[in-house]
């Protein structure tokens, strides 16, 4: 497909959709698949720091690739710009080449680089630098968004799932797919003339950059909503996805004394949260032509049960994968999916009314994923070369990672930064193998 086919938005949309929903072994292929018609290429070879088991991920070419070293990809980082595309000659696979660089950074991510690796060397047009950087970002929020289903539990289940920064990047991915599939429907729906589906279709984009930008501002969000409020909240991210695709949502909102209980606003976003991403998820089984989301207000708890008319297969595996479940936990919460084959499917959501206090005692909070690994082998007593070959990075970088770990522990040795780690509670058995 040529590029001019990019000016059809069903055609952007698509693919963006795509890459929102790709398993996070798929990204790679899934975006060279995308960016097959505006970079012909031979290879894509990506560096993050956030990977707790690699630091190079790669599609295509397997001799090309299993030759570029994570070296050279950072060498290479350190002349790409957040943002800014940049099309030049580097070493990579110990000879210099033609390479597109893209580097993106969303947010809660050490940033990430991606090298275009193109077939004839042949520089590709500006005016395709800025879809290739877009489509760059989206594969990067899908992919921060399932980081966690690869890092290892015993690293980051007390400290990744009450992440500020994980929920935020999930808020993000959520609010994207919700958008895309509206955006979708709209163009799917032939009862719309062209100008109509125009107008409303950038309605819906300025609404969702609208959203977009108040995702983590948490200065503005009270302490305590009214249910009715929380739940109105609720009807507000999902209706796109009736308005103008082919499900129809209902919603049950509380009522009388219960929709006048306040509810901690931790509370509240857990419930919000969680229950758009179970009804994404249940779109995404196909056979869905109506949903149901309900909440109760008792005693103890907030109670949300979403049922749909689907097939009845959405195992609790793909809630997990959405990091839905993880949520609730974050909030001593919990979601149980009982699906039967041919009758749907109907998950609940039970979330205490009483927010659980935030340890202020914390301090691994603020650490990323590759940070806990370093702070582990530290733990473990190995020295900066030993954590290098683990984590298949340089000594430079592991010194770095040192550096930021004592900073954001306020601790001024490796001792000191180990005993935190442990009085909190950090696992002291290997996670890693050789």
């Amino acid at each position: 497909m040529a590029y001019r086919d990019w000016g059809n938005p069903q055609r952007a949309l698509t693919v963006a959709a795509a890459l929102m929903q790709a398993p996070i072994k798929q990204v790679l292929s899934t975006l060279s698949d995308a960016l097959s018609d505006l970079v012909a290429h031979e290879a894509l070879v990506m560096l993050t720091g956030d990977c707790p088991t690699s630091a190079t991920w790669s599609h295509g070419d397997a001799e090309l690739t299993e030759a570029v070293t994570a070296a050279e990809m950072a060498q290479l980082a350190t002349h790409v710009d957040i943002g800014r595309p940049r099309f030049d000659r580097a070493r990579l696979a110990d000879a210099s080449r033609p390479v597109l660089a893209v580097a993106s950074a969303p947010p809660g991510s050490a940033g990430a680089l991606l090298a275009v690796l193109p077939v004839d060397g042949t520089a590709p047009d500006p005016e395709v630098l800025p879809v290739v950087q877009q489509l760059w970002d989206l594969a990067m929020l899908r992919v921060m968004a399932l980081w966690p289903t690869v890092v290892p539990v015993n690293q980051t289940a007390p400290w990744m799932a009450n992440s500020e920064r994980a929920r935020i990047v999930s808020d993000l991915t959520d609010s994207h797919a919700s958008t895309l599939t509206s955006l979708i429907g709209l163009l799917r729906n032939r009862s719309l003339d062209d100008g109509t589906a125009r107008r409303t279709a950038v309605d819906l984009a300025v609404s969702s950059l609208i959203e977009l930008r108040s995702v983590g501002d948490t200065e503005r969000v009270p302490g305590e909503e009214t249910a009715h409020d929380a739940f109105g909240r609720l009807t507000e991210m999902l209706g796109l996805l009736s308005r103008y695709g082919n499900v129809r949502l209902e919603f049950e909102g509380p009522v009388g004394e219960a929709a006048e209980r306040l509810i901690p606003s931790v509370i509240a976003q857990t419930a919000r949260t969680t229950a758009r991403g179970t009804v994404l998820t249940m779109l995404e089984q196909g056979g869905v032509s109506r949903v149901r989301i309900s909440w109760h207000v008792e005693e103890s708890e907030v109670r949300a049960v979403i049922r749909d008319d689907g097939p009845g297969t959405l195992a609790g595996d793909a809630l997990a994968v959405h990091r839905l479940t993880d949520r609730a936990a974050a909030v001593s919460g919990a979601v149980d999916v009982d699906a039967v084959p041919g009758w749907g499917t109907i998950v609940t959501v039970r979330l205490p009314l009483a927010a659980p206090e935030r340890q202020r005692n914390d301090p691994l909070g603020e650490l990323n994923p590759r940070e806990l690994d370093v702070l582990e082998l530290l733990v473990q007593g190995h020295r900066n070369r030993v954590i290098a070959g683990r984590l298949l990075i340089s000594e430079h970088t592991v010194k770095f990672h040192v550096a930021k770990i004592l900073k954001k522990l306020d601790v001024s040795t490796r001792g000191e930064a180990a005993a935190l780690a442990l009085a909190a509670g950090f696992p002291t058995a290997p996670a890693l193998t050789s």
